[in-house]
């Protein structure tokens, strides 16, 4: 059974980094994969993805902070630096249904839990 597992999540000032891990107990590597997030009172939105040829897109709120990664252990990264208030979400990582990727949650079969990530200015 397919299993992810956020952590990493914390509180932090504006400006500081945080990198969040997500492990994967499936096929990472051939499946597209995402980190998504959720603040109170909004949609879940797509943040990254990372398909299975290593092809990453990001929302235009985090390009150039963020960075989505994966290694052969089959982990999922999220490198947020120079964080803002607005970053402030449930952030979750997911796995999709197929090597492509699409920011369309509803593309994605397998959830994590989520990791609190909370920016105070």
């Amino acid at each position: 059974q397919v299993q992810l597992a956020e952590s990493g999540g914390d509180s932090v000032q504006a400006g500081e980094s945080l990198r969040l891990s997500c492990s994967n107990s499936g096929s990472a590597y051939v499946f597209c994969m995402a980190w998504f997030r959720q603040a109170p009172g909004k949609e879940r939105e797509a943040v990254a993805t990372i398909d299975s040829a290593g092809i990453i897109r990001y929302a235009d709120a985090v390009k150039d902070r963020f960075t989505i990664s994966k290694d052969r252990p089959q982990n999922l990264y999220l490198q947020m630096n120079n964080l803002k208030p607005e970053d402030t979400a449930i952030y979750y990582c997911a796995r999709g249904r197929s090597a492509g990727c699409s920011f369309e949650a509803r593309s994605f079969s397998y959830w994590g839990q989520g990791t609190q990530v909370t920016v105070s200015s």
